[in-house]
């Protein structure tokens, strides 16, 4: 039996935007009919390389369209509030790009709108859909590796001195935190599935006045711990570990992840392999779509609840290190 079509808007012709249309095309049941910027050629251009049926020039007039069911953000990160709501004042479902917005106050806030009007939101925490990281949770679920104490988990990369990058950019919200750091913190959360009770961080402040790079201590109500780093100046592994009372889960390069081991003590290692052909934005996609024909408001996978919690914990950490950014 045939699944019902969602069409598909995309908000900002970007780099981001340019991967997720990419692997849309993998997504069973989903369409790409319309794209918009702020450019209306960057957006022709895109709705041509992507097949998209029309191009804007502006978010209203997406955001104004019939045809589109979902629209999928990947504007810049200080655009998304606006540009979540937006579309959500349309009745527009959104999937936002992460990190989910600047700050706890606007996650608040847009969140609070699509509940009162009970309209689909999503943050496109893409890592949470991998199906490496959905048997990493199923072995959790089954507590093969006993009591998690210890998650370790480190993302980042050496962008070179690029002082015009977006990347080192206060204004555009540039960074380690926002840009590398919410992978292994919403890795974390969904681990241990609660608000750190106690957060000991630390970060270089560059030149430029963005975090280059960070190392985070968090504790949780039942003692576990989470040690996570991250940086947009320096080459990282970029590994993840859960560590249990029975033994451990390792997932090479966690954010992408295409394979999780299980190591538990006197068994033989068991290696799951993912040879999906997409990037994989294309879970994410599917796991929004079949929350619409559910007639969900929100996804059991990445609940706005701890799209929220996770924004305020970003914020916690920010304060430790005395950086706000200029439009806050």
């Amino acid at each position: 039996m045939s699944i019902p079509t969602i069409r598909w808007g995309i908000a900002g012709p970007g780099g981001i935007s340019k991967q997720f249309a990419k692997d849309l095309a993998y997504a069973e049941g989903a369409e790409l009919v319309a794209v918009a910027g702020r450019s209306l050629d960057k957006a022709e251009s895109f709705a041509k390389d992507f097949r998209a049926a029309r191009a804007y020039g502006s978010f209203d007039r997406l955001a104004a369209d019939p045809e589109v069911d979902i629209v999928y953000v990947g504007t810049l990160h200080p655009a998304h509030h606006d540009n979540v709501l937006t579309f959500l004042r349309a009745g527009k479902a959104v999937l936002c790009e992460k990190p989910f917005t600047m700050n706890a106050s606007e996650a608040e806030e847009i969140i609070r709108y699509a509940k009162e009007n009970r309209i689909f939101l999503m943050e496109a925490m893409w890592t949470r859909y991998l199906p490496p990281i959905r048997q990493v949770r199923q072995w959790l679920a089954e507590g093969v590796i006993g009591d998690v104490r210890m998650v370790k988990a480190d993302f980042g990369f050496d962008l070179g001195w690029q002082p015009e990058s977006r990347l080192l950019d206060p204004k555009l919200g540039g960074g380690a935190l926002l840009d590398v750091g919410i992978y292994p913190v919403s890795f974390a959360s969904m681990i241990y599935g609660a608000r750190p009770r106690k957060i000991m961080s630390s970060a270089r402040i560059g030149t430029t006045g963005v975090d280059e790079q960070f190392s985070i201590l968090m504790e949780y109500e039942e003692g576990q711990i989470a040690a996570l780093n991250g940086a947009v100046q320096l080459e990282m592994v970029n590994d993840a570990y859960i560590i249990g009372t029975k033994g451990h889960i390792h997932i090479p390069m966690f954010l992408a992840a295409r394979s999780a081991s299980l190591h538990v003590r006197g068994q033989d290692p068991i290696r799951f392999e993912d040879d999906r052909q997409a990037s994989g934005y294309a879970f994410e996609a599917e796991e929004a779509m079949a929350c619409l024909r559910a007639g969900r408001t929100e996804s059991p996978v990445m609940p706005l609840g701890e799209t929220l919690e996770i924004m305020s914990t970003l914020d916690r950490i920010r304060q430790q290190w005395n950086l706000r950014y200029p439009f806050e």
